[in-house]
């Protein structure tokens, strides 16, 4: 049984430059893990340390729960944050080095943005009950009169292999138009 989720919080992020991977496909298919591992070898490469790995996720055409859409239709960016803007040098010399690898290291980019006001919670538990702190996400942001303003994110606290995980939800947000 997952324990209860942690209250949901108004949070104000740094803005993030991030080492990313843009995709589409299911959590832990082959191109998410693809992605995954071309982040990894490039950032072994750039020698500094990396936030945890955090994605954003979407689905086109998907109504109101873009959850509901089938999981191979799902489109992400994966982030591994940077502890600051690297020499814009930096990033193809790491490619070239980890290219070795065998990981799709070009797909590798430095990006940076700002999410403005959130809303986030901790998620303790399966992926598949993540739907459970979503609702109290969002019946948080109806009581404060705030609505989706960005893509939903997510912050893995533990491996993806993990039998208990422990991610972060968030979500931009805005006030409702009224």
């Amino acid at each position: 049984m997952t324990p209860a989720p942690v209250r949901p919080e108004l949070v104000h992020p740094e803005p993030a430059t991030c080492l990313n991977v843009t995709g589409m496909g299911e959590p832990g298919g082959t191109e998410h893990m693809a992605a995954v591992r071309a982040l990894y070898a490039v950032a072994s490469m750039m020698g500094g340390p990396v936030g945890p790995l955090e994605g954003l996720w979407w689905a086109e055409d998907a109504g109101p729960n873009p959850l509901d859409a089938p999981r191979d239709q799902w489109r992400w960016h994966l982030l591994l944050p940077l502890p600051g803007a690297p020499e814009p040098e930096a990033l193809g010399r790491a490619r070239e080095q980890a290219r070795a690898s065998g990981a799709a290291v070009d797909r590798v980019q430095v990006v940076s943005f700002a999410e403005g006001e959130c809303v986030q919670m901790v998620h303790e538990g399966p992926y598949s009950e993540e739907k459970a702190s979503l609702d109290v996400m969002d019946t948080f942001m109806t009581e404060r009169g705030l609505v989706r303003n960005g893509l939903h994110h997510e912050i893995y606290l533990t491996d993806f292999t993990d039998p208990n995980p422990r991610t972060i939800l968030r979500q931009p947000v805005a006030r409702a138009a009224g």
